[in-house]
């Protein structure tokens, strides 16, 4: 067998066969790294900085190893992107017979049964929903994946598609009369078949918890799990092996349970009448919380007054709900899965209500127009341990942000992965950009206290000089949806007051990819966005040159999962503060960071505003976290080095 190091090389297989392909050093040590794990079956945590090219590090040595793969992403996009570009790119250039195969969670497929469904019903929430129905049919008659992201003429998150898609609660299963055309079914059958398949980390908690995604049935076979952007893996898995019940659920049981009725049981009105009174109680239980937008806690909770009255109501509706569908069960398998649906949900919502105990967080998080209540575990470590432990396989964790500074021990405690035994191999990879003369880390001087009233004023008048001479191509990235707007605000006010023709956008005013578009083609763009544009963009070459960075991003105090986390780890006589806060928060700042340079061309600044990053000890582990740029204090120096950037070109 060859070398690995020869696919690599510079007249290597990926050199020959892949456009603009380069060697890169990392790159090579990490796949040897990846191989040796697989071959082991040993457990790698392993930081590759932005440009290692990391995907091509683990897909080689995965395609070479002869075994069964799963690769899980954190997020669809870079799903898709490894399925339908990087894996064919890499498996061409190899020249392996590997056979690959897309999973996606079964909301992601269209629904036979419910696109029959929404055709007869013809009720709509919108009329744009009302236009995309016919472009889904016609789509529906010539598509072999019923992949929603295929679908050319309705967006992935345009409304429709909770009417022809599937879940969990409303899938019939094998009882469904489309059984045999199901999409989802197909999926895991070419998944089983396949011997490399892409599922995300939401998939694949999904199945850990539940056993509904067909996964249950691969991971047996499986030789090596790779998590890429597995710095997601905490959040998900505390997402997933805790509960939740939101009114959207019990409006989606009401509209389910309509449309089931008026197939099945139109001559039985109760039920029909029975659908409006439950979407009433959940209503009404989102109207007792006040205000929006915000997570509360069980002892705040308990000062709601109206919460009880809203949760009694809502528990008396469902149970009149359920006994009312118990009557008409029998008379299709749609009314009988809405029952058991009924039973499900008011279980949950029992257990809920029982007082928490010192392993769970119960709280609630409210939306403008929803709510949720939520039950979720305080630590994942060892729910998490038991999935690798038992199995002789490789696990691969891998993400440009992992460490603080070279350290992994929080990521291995929050997963349990510093109990195993042997213990993970770990490495780090630092990324292959010049940032000594890329990039300029800019920490302002003079800025007040974070949380003085006159902060975010004090945010706008830094960074307008480097927006300035930016020319636009601007990203601020803000740590609360309130500062996001007041900094959006002040920005309008003064672009219109200095004649500043810098397009200015704000998460919010249109889907992440539609923003992620216009500012790429606008050239001289300013967008202010919150958390959802921190990681996962990407916005190469010269459309951006300054990323700002409102706060360091800690977690809110009054937070109630993280509330309770501290109690807990100051009960374990830990530093909360140090052991949990400070890393997350590390990690997020490279994340961000990550947004400005992107290939060997691109220059910029990253201008980080708050002063705790040079006014307190700890702030010295954020800064050298981060990749080695040139750095200053002084607001002259951010200028003049974005002043010798080429003026932006727009494409529009």
């Amino acid at each position: 067998m060859k070398e690995l190091s020869s696919y690599f090389a510079e007249d290597g297989a990926l050199a020959q066969r892949i456009a603009g392909y380069r060697p890169r050093p990392q790159q090579f040590e990490m796949a040897q790294a990846i191989a040796d794990a697989i071959k082991g079956n040993r457990v790698l945590v392993a930081e590759a900085g932005t440009g290692t090219g990391k995907t091509f590090a683990y897909l080689v040595p995965a395609l070479l190893s002869g075994g069964k793969v799963i690769v899980s992403t954190g997020t669809k996009t870079l799903q898709d992107q490894l399925f339908h570009r990087d894996l064919p790119a890499v498996r061409d250039a190899l020249r392996v017979p590997v056979s690959v195969a897309l999973l996606k969670g079964r909301a992601n497929y269209l629904c036979h049964y419910h696109l029959e469904r929404a055709q007869s019903d013809g009720r709509f929430a919108t009329r744009e929903d009302a236009l995309h129905l016919p472009k889904i049919v016609r789509w529906a008659k010539h598509t072999s994946t019923g992949d929603k992201a295929e679908c050319p003429d309705v967006s992935e998150d345009a409304a429709v598609w909770q009417q022809v898609t599937s879940t969990r609660d409303n899938c019939l299963g094998q009882d469904c009369p489309s059984v045999k055309e199901c999409f989802v079914l197909a999926a895991r059958r070419a998944a089983q078949e396949a011997e490399v398949v892409v599922v995300n980390h939401h998939l694949f908690f999904a199945d850990v918890m539940l056993r509904d995604t067909g996964l249950a049935e691969l991971l047996p076979a499986c030789n090596t799990v790779i998590f890429d952007e597995a710095h997601q893996l905490p959040e998900t898995a505390s997402l997933f092996f805790g509960e939740s019940i939101s009114t959207g659920q019990l409006l989606d049981l009401a509209r389910d349970t309509r449309n089931e009725a008026i197939a099945g049981a139109k001559d039985f009105m109760p039920l029909q009448d029975a659908t409006r009174t439950l979407e009433k109680a959940a209503r009404d239980l989102r109207l007792a919380f006040p205000g929006d937008n915000q997570r509360l806690g069980w002892n705040q909770l308990g000062s709601l007054k109206g919460l009880e009255p809203a949760l009694d109501s809502l528990v008396r509706e469902m149970d009149a709900f359920a006994a009312l569908l118990e009557t008409q069960a029998e008379r299709s398998e749609g009314l009988e899965r809405c029952w058991q649906r009924t039973s499900e949900i008011a279980e949950r919502i029992t257990r809920w209500r029982m007082p928490p105990g010192p392993e769970i967080v119960r709280w609630a998080e409210v939306y403008s127009q929803s709510a949720s209540l939520n039950a979720t575990p305080l630590h994942v470590a060892g729910l998490f341990r038991k999935q690798l432990e038992g199995t002789a396989r490789s696990w691969i964790f891998t993400s440009a942000t992992l460490a603080v500074g070279r350290d992994f021990r929080h990521y291995c405690e929050e997963l349990g992965l510093d109990a195993l035994e042997p213990p993970p191999d770990t490495a780090v990879w630092g990324s292959p950009f010049d940032y000594a003369t890329q990039a300029l880390l800019y920490a302002p001087e003079g800025m007040p206290d974070p949380n003085s009233p006159g902060y975010v004023d004090a945010v706008v008048e830094a960074a307008l000089p480097a927006i300035r001479a930016a020319q636009g191509r601007t990203f601020v990235l803000c740590t609360a949806l309130r500062a996001m707007q007041r900094i959006h605000e002040q920005l309008a006010s003064r672009f219109e007051r200095e004649a500043l023709d810098f397009p200015l956008l704000m998460q919010g005013q249109g889907s992440r990819s539609e923003l992620l578009e216009r500012f790429r083609k606008l050239g001289n763009a300013v967008l202010v966005a919150s958390q959802s544009f921190w990681e996962g963009v990407d916005v190469p070459g010269d459309a951006l040159s300054l990323v700002v960075i409102d706060k360091l991003p800690f977690a809110p105090p009054d937070d109630p999962v993280l509330a309770a986390r501290i109690e807990w780890m100051r009960s374990e006589g830990r530093n909360p503060f140090m052991d949990y806060q400070l890393p997350r928060s590390v990690i997020n700042v490279k994340q961000g960071a990550g947004r400005l340079i992107r290939t060997e061309r691109d220059r910029g600044v990253l201008m980080i505003c708050d002063p705790r990053m040079i006014d307190k000890p700890y702030g010295r582990r954020v800064w050298q976290s981060l990749p080695p740029m040139a750095r200053t204090r002084r607001s002259s120096d951010a200028v003049a080095f974005l002043e010798t950037l080429p003026p932006p070109a727009r494409t529009d």
